[in-house]
Protein backbone atom coordinates (compact mmCIF):
# COMPACT_ATOMS: atom_id res chain seq x y z
CA UNK A 1 0.00 0.00 0.00
CA UNK A 2 1.68 3.18 -1.17
CA UNK A 3 1.26 6.63 0.29
CA UNK A 4 -0.40 8.31 -2.68
CA UNK A 5 -1.34 11.35 -0.62
CA UNK A 6 -1.80 14.68 -2.34
CA UNK A 7 -1.20 16.62 0.86
CA UNK A 8 1.42 16.33 3.63
CA UNK A 9 0.38 14.99 7.01
CA UNK A 10 1.64 14.65 10.57
CA UNK A 11 2.17 11.00 11.60
CA UNK A 12 0.56 9.66 14.79
CA UNK A 13 3.44 10.65 17.09
CA UNK A 14 4.83 13.39 14.90
CA UNK A 15 7.34 11.15 13.08
CA UNK A 16 6.76 8.02 11.00
CA UNK A 17 9.53 6.06 12.70
CA UNK A 18 7.57 6.33 15.98
CA UNK A 19 4.44 4.60 14.60
CA UNK A 20 5.33 1.27 16.17
CA UNK A 21 5.46 2.94 19.60
CA UNK A 22 2.04 4.60 19.33
CA UNK A 23 0.01 1.99 21.20
CA UNK A 24 2.56 1.83 24.02
CA UNK A 25 2.60 5.63 24.29
CA UNK A 26 -1.19 5.72 24.65
CA UNK A 27 -1.11 3.03 27.32
CA UNK A 28 1.51 4.95 29.32
CA UNK A 29 -0.01 8.43 29.06
CA UNK A 30 -3.79 7.90 28.96
CA UNK A 31 -6.44 5.76 30.71
CA UNK A 32 -6.89 3.76 27.53
CA UNK A 33 -9.75 1.46 28.48
CA UNK A 34 -11.73 4.33 29.98
CA UNK A 35 -11.37 6.83 27.15
CA UNK A 36 -11.87 4.31 24.34
CA UNK A 37 -14.86 2.67 26.03
CA UNK A 38 -16.49 6.06 26.56
CA UNK A 39 -15.84 6.96 22.92
CA UNK A 40 -17.65 3.82 21.74
CA UNK A 41 -20.50 4.48 24.17
CA UNK A 42 -21.08 7.90 22.59
CA UNK A 43 -21.06 6.30 19.14
CA UNK A 44 -23.62 3.77 20.43
CA UNK A 45 -23.24 1.29 17.55
CA UNK A 46 -26.17 -0.95 16.61
CA UNK A 47 -26.13 -3.92 14.27
CA UNK A 48 -27.78 -2.07 11.37
CA UNK A 49 -25.27 0.81 11.39
CA UNK A 50 -22.79 1.71 8.68
CA UNK A 51 -19.92 3.33 10.59
CA UNK A 52 -16.70 5.04 9.51
CA UNK A 53 -13.68 5.80 11.65
CA UNK A 54 -11.78 8.75 10.20
CA UNK A 55 -8.10 8.38 11.06
CA UNK A 56 -8.26 4.82 12.37
CA UNK A 57 -4.54 4.66 13.14
CA UNK A 58 -3.46 1.33 14.61
CA UNK A 59 -7.04 0.06 14.78
CA UNK A 60 -7.56 0.08 18.55
CA UNK A 61 -10.89 1.91 18.41
CA UNK A 62 -12.12 -0.47 15.72
CA UNK A 63 -11.31 -3.39 18.01
CA UNK A 64 -13.30 -1.83 20.85
CA UNK A 65 -16.20 -1.07 18.50
CA UNK A 66 -16.23 -4.62 17.14
CA UNK A 67 -16.35 -5.97 20.68
CA UNK A 68 -19.36 -3.75 21.43
CA UNK A 69 -21.28 -4.48 18.21
CA UNK A 70 -19.68 -7.03 15.85
CA UNK A 71 -22.62 -6.98 13.40
CA UNK A 72 -22.26 -3.30 12.44
CA UNK A 73 -20.76 -2.62 9.00
CA UNK A 74 -17.57 -0.72 9.80
CA UNK A 75 -14.80 0.89 7.73
CA UNK A 76 -11.56 2.52 8.76
CA UNK A 77 -9.69 5.16 6.79
CA UNK A 78 -6.32 6.80 7.38
CA UNK A 79 -3.91 9.00 5.47
CA UNK A 80 -0.86 7.02 6.64
CA UNK A 81 -0.33 3.74 4.77
CA UNK A 82 2.36 2.64 7.22
CA UNK A 83 0.07 2.82 10.24
CA UNK A 84 -2.68 1.07 8.26
CA UNK A 85 -0.32 -1.90 7.90
CA UNK A 86 -0.09 -2.07 11.70
CA UNK A 87 -3.88 -1.94 11.98
CA UNK A 88 -4.32 -4.60 9.27
CA UNK A 89 -2.04 -7.00 11.10
CA UNK A 90 -3.77 -6.46 14.46
CA UNK A 91 -7.22 -7.04 12.99
CA UNK A 92 -6.00 -10.14 11.15
CA UNK A 93 -4.60 -11.64 14.36
CA UNK A 94 -7.96 -11.10 16.08
CA UNK A 95 -9.90 -12.46 13.09
CA UNK A 96 -11.78 -9.15 12.73
CA UNK A 97 -12.89 -8.29 9.21
CA UNK A 98 -12.97 -4.50 8.81
CA UNK A 99 -11.94 -2.89 5.51
CA UNK A 100 -9.19 -0.28 5.90
CA UNK A 101 -8.79 2.27 3.15
CA UNK A 102 -6.17 4.91 2.38
CA UNK A 103 -7.29 8.55 2.37
CA UNK A 104 -5.46 10.74 -0.14
CA UNK A 105 -5.99 13.89 1.92
CA UNK A 106 -8.42 15.34 -0.62
CA UNK A 107 -11.54 13.19 -0.93
CA UNK A 108 -12.72 10.28 1.18
CA UNK A 109 -13.12 7.09 -0.90
CA UNK A 110 -16.87 6.88 -0.26
CA UNK A 111 -19.97 8.21 -1.98
CA UNK A 112 -22.27 10.86 -0.52
CA UNK A 113 -24.55 9.81 2.35
CA UNK A 114 -22.85 6.45 2.93
CA UNK A 115 -22.73 6.27 6.73
CA UNK A 116 -25.07 6.40 9.70
CA UNK A 117 -22.24 7.40 12.02
CA UNK A 118 -18.73 8.78 11.63
CA UNK A 119 -16.19 9.09 14.42
CA UNK A 120 -12.62 10.18 14.93
CA UNK A 121 -10.13 10.16 17.78
CA UNK A 122 -6.88 12.10 18.23
CA UNK A 123 -6.77 13.27 14.62
CA UNK A 124 -7.95 16.87 14.45
CA UNK A 125 -5.25 18.26 16.73
CA UNK A 126 -2.71 17.18 14.11
CA UNK A 127 -4.14 19.25 11.25
CA UNK A 128 -4.29 23.01 10.68
CA UNK A 129 -7.47 25.08 10.62
CA UNK A 130 -7.98 24.94 6.87
CA UNK A 131 -7.52 21.17 6.81
CA UNK A 132 -9.82 20.75 9.82
CA UNK A 133 -12.59 22.41 7.84
CA UNK A 134 -11.89 20.39 4.71
CA UNK A 135 -11.99 17.12 6.64
CA UNK A 136 -15.17 18.06 8.48
CA UNK A 137 -16.80 18.97 5.17
CA UNK A 138 -15.87 15.54 3.85
CA UNK A 139 -17.29 13.84 6.93
CA UNK A 140 -20.48 15.84 6.48
CA UNK A 141 -20.64 14.71 2.85
CA UNK A 142 -20.40 10.98 3.58
CA UNK A 143 -22.88 11.08 6.46
CA UNK A 144 -26.54 10.29 5.83
CA UNK A 145 -29.19 12.84 6.85
CA UNK A 146 -29.65 12.57 10.63
CA UNK A 147 -26.22 10.93 10.75
CA UNK A 148 -24.15 11.26 13.91
CA UNK A 149 -20.63 12.63 14.29
CA UNK A 150 -18.48 11.86 17.35
CA UNK A 151 -15.00 13.31 17.79
CA UNK A 152 -12.66 12.59 20.65
CA UNK A 153 -9.61 14.84 20.78
CA UNK A 154 -7.61 17.25 22.86
CA UNK A 155 -9.77 20.13 24.02
CA UNK A 156 -9.50 23.20 26.19
CA UNK A 157 -7.45 22.27 29.29
CA UNK A 158 -9.61 22.02 32.40
CA UNK A 159 -6.83 23.13 34.74
CA UNK A 160 -3.44 24.84 34.69
CA UNK A 161 -1.77 21.45 35.14
CA UNK A 162 -3.61 20.09 32.10
CA UNK A 163 -2.36 23.05 30.08
CA UNK A 164 1.21 22.54 31.24
CA UNK A 165 1.18 18.79 30.57
CA UNK A 166 -0.16 19.34 27.06
CA UNK A 167 3.11 20.96 26.02
CA UNK A 168 4.47 17.43 25.53
CA UNK A 169 1.85 16.80 22.85
CA UNK A 170 2.53 20.15 21.20
CA UNK A 171 6.24 19.46 21.00
CA UNK A 172 5.52 16.30 18.98
CA UNK A 173 2.51 17.34 16.91
CA UNK A 174 3.18 21.05 16.52
CA UNK A 175 1.91 24.26 18.11
CA UNK A 176 0.19 25.50 14.95
CA UNK A 177 -2.12 22.52 14.59
CA UNK A 178 -2.94 22.12 18.29
CA UNK A 179 -3.68 25.74 19.22
CA UNK A 180 -7.29 25.68 18.03
CA UNK A 181 -7.98 22.60 20.14
CA UNK A 182 -6.68 24.05 23.39
CA UNK A 183 -8.52 27.30 22.66
CA UNK A 184 -11.76 25.30 22.64
CA UNK A 185 -12.56 25.98 18.99
CA UNK A 186 -13.48 22.47 17.86
CA UNK A 187 -17.26 23.00 18.36
CA UNK A 188 -17.07 26.10 16.16
CA UNK A 189 -15.27 24.21 13.39
CA UNK A 190 -17.90 21.47 13.53
CA UNK A 191 -20.73 24.00 13.40
CA UNK A 192 -19.11 25.84 10.49
CA UNK A 193 -19.12 22.57 8.52
CA UNK A 194 -22.90 22.51 8.77
CA UNK A 195 -23.45 20.15 11.68
CA UNK A 196 -26.21 20.79 14.19
CA UNK A 197 -26.63 20.15 17.93
CA UNK A 198 -22.89 20.53 18.38
CA UNK A 199 -21.64 20.18 21.94
CA UNK A 200 -18.75 19.06 24.09
CA UNK A 201 -20.54 16.24 25.89
CA UNK A 202 -17.77 15.01 28.17
CA UNK A 203 -14.04 15.06 28.91
CA UNK A 204 -11.31 13.08 30.63
CA UNK A 205 -8.20 14.59 32.19
CA UNK A 206 -5.14 12.51 31.27
CA UNK A 207 -1.43 12.67 32.02
CA UNK A 208 -0.87 14.83 28.94
CA UNK A 209 -3.97 17.01 28.66
CA UNK A 210 -7.76 17.14 28.55
CA UNK A 211 -9.35 14.68 26.12
CA UNK A 212 -12.77 16.01 25.09
CA UNK A 213 -15.76 14.36 23.44
CA UNK A 214 -17.74 16.29 20.82
CA UNK A 215 -21.07 15.20 19.39
CA UNK A 216 -23.12 16.57 16.47
CA UNK A 217 -25.66 15.52 13.86
CA UNK A 218 -26.25 16.17 10.17
CA UNK A 219 -29.51 17.86 9.32
CA UNK A 220 -32.37 15.61 8.21
CA UNK A 221 -32.89 17.92 5.22
CA UNK A 222 -29.47 17.38 3.67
Amino acid sequence: MKNNNKVPFVPALGYSFLNSYYDLTIKLTMPEKIFRTKLIEYINPIETDNILEFGCGTGQNLIYLNSKEPKALVYGVDIDSNILKIADLKLLKLNISIPLLLYDGVKLPFSDKSFDKVFSSLVFHQIDAETKMHCLNELYRVLKPNGKLVIGDWGMPKSKWMRFSFFAVQLLDGFKTTKDNINGLMPQFISDAGFQNVSEVDFINTNIGTYSYYSAVKSSKQ
